[in-house]
């Protein structure tokens, strides 16, 4: 037999492709007009969020996006966030509000997400959007799922008809996950904690997305020969070498030998969150301005 190894679904590559298209439609605005506004808010010193909110300030700047961020002490109180959202909401050069999440367990991460005004929820987490998302009516669509969405389009894999299998159940990934999925015509199977033969439901996929938040989780024999893995896990480990590193929640590989194609971890679903929520700013702003570009 001869030896096989899948080919790579390369995100950043391709976020970098998004980020030119956004940078020209920018670019291509009316003379004395504005550009599109990002607010990211940022609660405590949680290190992986920083890296994050800096990766997306960098993007933004990239692009032609002002950064309207905010960084609170992790003591802060609910009342003095819920005034900042509603500042924003009613904020003109703000297209796109986030939280980056986790934030601090006194804070109710739920009742925040709900303030931010549908039309500006750029993480596609309100309930208006996740229920338009429900009705295959247009909005704003959470950016890790509309990010895989986009790198299937882009590398010509046809959900339909295919069967798909997402394990995790999460409101910010398997959830919408599934449902993209089911709108693009795929068979769906959401795998999780409590299913009871998960390696048997992964080798039944063609089309395998896993976020689940456990490293290294699916290994190769888990996985049909052929199948598209995309590998949604973001988990800090210490290599053999004593340094820390990113891995994700396939096994690389051993998957990357039965695959035929797979994300790889840095580099694969990251940079399309990031790339997405800079889409998901532009076409808020273009919707809000009334813009063709």
């Amino acid at each position: 037999m001869d030896h096989h190894t899948a080919q790579i679904l390369d995100g950043k590559s391709l976020a970098q492709q998004i980020h030119g298209e956004l940078r020209s439609r920018i670019d291509n605005r009316p003379a004395n007009t504005r550009s599109p506004g990002l607010a990211v808010l940022m609660v405590g010193d949680h290190a992986a969020s920083a890296a994050y909110v800096r990766n997306k300030e960098k993007a933004c700047a990239k692009v032609g996006i002002a950064s309207f961020g905010r960084h609170y002490p992790a003591d802060v109180s609910l009342a003095e966030l819920q005034k900042a959202i509603a500042e924003l909401n009613q904020d003109d050069r703000v297209d796109g509000i986030l939280l980056q999440l986790p934030i601090p367990d006194h804070l109710d991460s739920v009742a925040l997400l709900n303030q931010i005004t549908p039309d500006k929820d750029v993480d596609g987490l309100h309930p208006t959007n996740m229920g338009r998302l429900m009705r295959g009516e247009p909005g704003l669509r959470s950016c890790t799922p509309a990010g895989v969405m986009r790198m299937l389009q882009e590398y010509n894999i046809d959900p339909k008809g295919k069967q798909a299998v997402v394990i995790g159940r999460s409101i910010l990934v398997g959830k919408p996950m599934a449902l993209m999925l089911l709108e693009a015509n795929a068979t769906v199977t959401i795998a999780h904690s409590k299913t009871t033969d998960l390696a048997a439901t992964a080798r039944s996929a063609d089309i395998l997305v896993v976020a689940i938040g456990r490293a290294d989780m699916i290994t190769g024999d888990m996985i049909k020969p052929g199948a598209v893995v995309i590998d949604v896990g973001m988990n800090r480990v210490t290599k053999p070498s004593g340094k820390s590193g990113l891995t994700g929640d396939v096994h690389f590989e051993s998957a990357k030998e039965v695959a035929q194609l797979i994300t790889p971890v840095p580099g694969g679903v990251g940079p399309m969150t990031v790339a997405m929520l800079l889409a998901n700013t532009v076409d808020s702003y273009t919707q809000r301005l009334g813009l063709d570009i």
